[in-house]
C-alpha cells in the first residue's frame, strides 16, 4: 500500500471505507478469475511489483493459467503500454513459477505418473513430471491427483510437509488433508485438482 493511500485511510476512513465498499461491490458480479486478471492489470498499471506478485499468484490459485495472464496483459495494452508490460513480464520471469516456463505456455498433455500397481494404497506420493510437481493419493476409490503447489501464493510444497495426514504449507500455514485436497486450516481454497486417468494400467495426468 503507497503512503498516499496509507494517509487517506487514517485521514478519511469513512470516505474510504465507502470507496473500498463500493469496489467490492462492484467486483461481486465478475468470476473469480476474471477479478484477478483485473487486478493484476491494475498493479501493472500502477508499477507495483509487490502488488503484481501477490495477484500473479492470486491469479493462479483462481485458476488462471499463465497464458491467460499473459494475454490479459497483451489485451491491456492501449492502457498498460508496451514499456509496462515488458516491465511485468520481467517480474513474472523473476518469479520463476512454472506457469510461465516457454515449454509450458499453452500447451497440456497426458503425462504418465507410474505404474498404477506401483503406487501404494493410503500413502501420499509427490511426482514430478515435465517441470511439474503433482501430489497422488490413492485409495480404494480411484487414484486423485493435485497440484504441489499451495493455491495461496503459488508454494511449492515438499512432501516432508505431510504431518498426520495433512500437509502444511510452510509459508503461511495453509493445511490441506493429504486424501481429498480441502483446506482444514488458515485458508479457504483446496489444493487444485488435475484431470488424471488410467490407462493400459498407467496412471496419466493432464499437465
Amino acid at each position: 500500500m503507497s503512503d498516499a493511500l496509507s494517509y487517506l485511510i487514517k485521514a478519511r476512513p469513512e470516505a474510504m471505507g465507502h470507496y473500498f465498499a463500493f469496489l467490492k461491490e462492484a467486483g461481486r458480479q465478475l468470476d473469480p478469475k476474471t477479478r484477478a486478471l483485473i487486478s493484476v492489470i491494475t498493479k501493472v498499471h500502477s508499477h507495483t511489483e509487490r502488488g503484481v506478485k501477490q495477484y500473479v499468484r492470486r491469479a493462479i490459485a483462481e485458476g488462471c493459467s499463465g497464458t491467460e495472464i499473459l494475454d490479459a496483459l497483451l489485451m491491456a495494452f492501449p492502457a498498460l503500454g508496451l514499456a509496462r508490460i515488458v516491465w511485468a513480464v520481467d517480474v513474472l520471469l523473476a518469479m520463476k513459477l512454472p506457469q510461465f516456463e516457454p515449454e509450458r505456455m499453452g500447451v497440456r498433455e497426458w503425462r504418465e505418473l507410474g505404474v498404477l500397481k506401483s503406487i501404494p494404497k493410503g500413502k501420499l506420493q509427490k511426482i514430478e513430471r515435465a517441470g511439474r510437481a503433482v501430489f497422488v493419493f490413492r485409495d480404494p476409490g480411484g487414484c486423485r491427483v493435485y497440484d504441489a503447489h499451495c493455491p495461496h501464493q503459488a508454494t511449492n510444497i515438499p512432501l516432508d510437509a505431510l504431518k498426520g495426514g495433512k500437509l502444511v504449507c510452510p509459508k503461511h500455514g495453509w493445511t490441506f488433508d493429504a486424501a481429498s485436497g480441502a483446506c482444514v486450516a488458515k485458508g479457504d481454497k483446496p489444493l487444485r485438482r488435475i484431470e488424471s486417468k488410467v490407462e493400459d494400467g498407467r496412471l496419466l495426468a493432464l499437465l
